[in-house]
C-alpha cells in the first residue's frame, strides 16, 4: 500500500479529530492532509521531481509529519537527518543522498553553515522557524502555495525514505524503505482509523529512527492523537501524559528507566497508559521487572526489529509480561522476559550458522529475516547490500538463540562476541548477570586481547549512588552464577557508559578506551 494513502484515509474519516498536538499547536487530520499539499505543491514548484531526496534536520515536530507525506505525495523521497550528528557525519550524509531541498530548524543553522560552501550551494535551504518569514522559509513555502490535490503515481515499491543508520562502526549506511516495507507491519497489526476509538500516542523517540516514523505512520493509519515531544526528559514526558491522557506509548529501555527513577514519578497520574511498547535496545532483566509494578494496568509489548526490516519482525506480546501461576510458570515467564518473543506471522526468521545453515534450538547463530519488512538495500552501497541480503534473507548482524517453545533470546552483535580460548561468550548474558548485582546501576561486556586465551571478559561497571563494590567482589559474584570461562577477568568502574541515541552502548568506544 502507498503510504500516502495513509493520511488521506484519516482525514476522510476523522477529518476534524486532532492529528498532531505540539508545544501548544493542535492540528486537525484535515488541516494535516492541507499542509501537506500545501507543502508538496511549494516543493514542485521549487523544482523537486519525483525520487529527488528532499532532507530534514529538526528536533521532533509537526513539519517532520507534514514533510513526510509531502514526499509521498510527489513521489519524492524523505531523508530525516540526525539533529545530534556532528559536522562529519551530516556533511558525509548530504553528499551521499544529494537532496534537493534541506529544511532545517534554526538552531542547527551555524553547524549547516560550517560545512563546506559547495555542497550546500546545490541544495535549497529552507528555515523552519522564522520570527519574521522570508522567501525561503518553510511558512512562506506554505503561505505561497496552492491546495491543488495531488495524486502519486509511483508503486509501493519505490524507496519513500532513505535513513541512515546509526553509525556506530564506519560511515553510516543509507537504509532504502519503501511504501511496501512500511506498511506492510501496519496494515497487519494497526486498525484504521474509527470515529469510534479516540487514542492518544506519545511520540518520544526521534523521527530519524525507524520506530519514531514507525510509531507516526502507525498513528496516522489508526487515526490516533499524536502528542509530540520536541526532545525526551522524564519530567517533561509525565506531565503530557498526564495533561493529555496518554494512553499509548513507545521508548527504549533507557527512557523507561530514567521516568520511573525520576524524583517527581509519583507525582504524575500515569493511569491513562493502556499500552507501553519498549525496544530498539536491550532490557534489563530488572527494569522490566520493576516497570510491571509501577504501572500495574499497564500492557507491555516487546518489539524487535531494525532500520533494515523497517519495523518489528519479533515480539513479545503482553500475555509474556503477566507472571502469575505455579512456581515453574513463573520461572518461565520471567525467563522470556529477557527474549524478543516471536517472529510476527508474516514474517520468518531463522537462526543460522555461519555457512547459513539453521542451527538446533538452544544453539546460538546469527539471526536471519525474511518477507515483506526488509529494505530494497543500502543507498549507493551494492557490497554492502550484497553481503546483507543473501538469497532472499536479511542477515541482521544480530546473535542469538531459540528455545524449544519459539522464543528469541539475543546474544549480542556478531562483532561483539567474544571468542575466550575456543569458547565463544555472549556478552549479554554476562551483562544479565552483572544487571541483577543489587548495587550496579549499569554494566557493559567487551573482550580484551590476551596472549593465552586470545580474548579475555572484561566489566565496565557503572555502580548506583552510594554503591560500593569491589574488583574481587563483582568477579566473584559473576563465577557463582555464570561458567568459570564467562566471568569478567577484569572490572573498570566509570561513571557512565558511551550510548548511541537509542540508548544502544557503543560498545566499539568502550572497546578503544578500556583494550589495555
Amino acid at each position: 500500500m502507498h503510504t500516502s494513502e495513509f493520511l488521506n484515509i484519516s482525514a476522510a474519516i476523522v477529518p476534524n479529530r486532532t492529528a498532531i498536538i505540539f508545544e501548544g499547536k493542535r492540528f486537525t487530520y484535515i488541516q494535516i492532509e492541507e499542509r501537506s499539499t500545501l507543502l508538496a505543491n511549494a516543493l514542485k514548484q521549487i523544482g523537486v521531481n519525483p525520487k529527488d531526496r528532499i532532507a530534514i534536520m529538526n528536533v521532533n515536530c509537526n513539519e517532520h509529519v507534514e514533510l513526510y507525506f509531502a514526499c509521498a505525495k510527489l513521489d519524492a523521497i524523505y531523508v530525516p537527518l540526525n539533529f545530534r550528528g556532528k559536522q562529519d557525519e551530516i556533511e558525509f550524509i548530504l553528499r551521499d543522498s544529494n537532496p534537493k531541498v534541506l529544511i532545517a530548524g534554526n538552531r542547527y543553522l551555524e553547524l549547516l553553515e560550517s560545512l563546506d560552501k559547495s555542497l550546500l550551494s546545490t541544495i535549497d535551504l529552507v528555515r523552519i522557524e522564522e520570527s519574521i518569514p522570508t522567501p525561503n522559509s518553510y511558512k512562506t513555502l506554505l503561505d505561497t502555495s496552492t491546495k491543488q490535490e495531488m495524486f502519486p503515481s509511483g508503486l509501493d515499491q519505490d524507496v519513500i525514505i532513505l535513513m541512515y543508520t546509526a553509525g556506530t562502526t564506519g560511515k553510516p549506511k543509507g537504509v532504502m524503505l519503501t511504501h511496501e516495507n512500511l506498511s506492510s507491519y501496519i496494515l497487519s497489526n494497526v486498525n484504521p482509523a474509527d470515529p469510534e476509538i479516540d487514542e492518544r500516542n506519545i511520540i518520544t523517540l526521534p523521527l530519524y529512527l525507524i520506530a519514531g516514523i514507525q510509531a507516526v505512520l502507525s498513528g496516522i493509519y489508526g487515526g490516533r492523537t499524536l502528542i509530540i515531544q520536541r526532545q525526551f526528559d522524564a519530567n517533561g514526558w509525565l506531565k503530557l501524559v498526564e495533561n493529555e491522557k496518554v494512553d499509548r506509548a513507545m521508548m527504549v529501555p533507557t527512557m523507561l528507566k530514567s521516568i520511573m527513577e525520576s524524583a517527581d514519578f509519583g507525582k504524575y497520574d500515569t493511569s491513562s497508559l493502556k499500552v507501553i511498547t519498549y525496544g530498539a535496545a536491550p532490557m534489563p532483566l530488572q527494569i522490566i521487572k520493576k516497570a510491571l509494578d509501577e504501572f500495574p494496568n499497564t500492557q507491555f509489548i516487546n518489539a524487535f526489529g531494525q532500520t533494515e526490516t523497517a519495523s518489528t519482525i519479533t515480539m513479545l506480546p503482553p500475555e509474556d509480561h503477566q507472571i502469575k501461576g505455579s512456581k515453574e510458570e513463573i520461572e518461565k515467564k520471567l525467563h522470556r522476559l529477557s527474549s524478543i518473543g516471536k517472529p510476527l506471522d508474516d514474517v520468518e526468521v531463522k537462526i543460522v550458522n555461519e555457512s547459513g545453515k539453521e542451527v538446533d534450538k538452544g544453539e546460538i547463530g546469527e539471526i536471519v529475516a525474511y518477507g515483506p519488512r526488509l529494505m530494497k538495500g543500502y543507498w549507493n552501497q551494492e557490497k554492502a547490500t550484497s553481503q546483507a541480503l543473501k538469497n532472499g534473507w536479511l542477515h541482521t548482524g544480530d546473535l542469538g538463540y531459540m528455545d524449544e517453545d519459539g522464543y528469541i533470546f539475543l546474544a549480542g552483535r556478531a562483532k561483539d562476541f567474544i571468542k575466550r580460548g575456543g569458547e565463544m561468550i555472549s556478552p549479554e548474558e554476562v551483562e544479565q548477570v552483572l544487571h541483577s548485582h543489587p548495587v550496579i546501576d549499569e554494566a557493559a561486556i567487551i573482550g580484551i586481547p590476551d596472549e593465552n586465551w586470545g580474548e579475555v571478559v572484561r566489566a565496565i561497571v557503572v555502580l548506583k549512588e552510594n554503591g560500593n563494590a569491589t574488583e574481587k567482589e563483582v568477579i566473584q559474584y559473576c563465577r557463582e552464577r555464570l561458567s568459570s570461562f564467562k566471568k569478567p577477568e577484569s572490572v573498570i568502574f566509570v561513571k557512565e557508559l558511551p550510548r548511541n541515541t537509542l540508548g544502544k552502548v557503543i560498545k566499539r568506544e568502550l572497546r578503544e578506551t578500556w583494550k589495555n
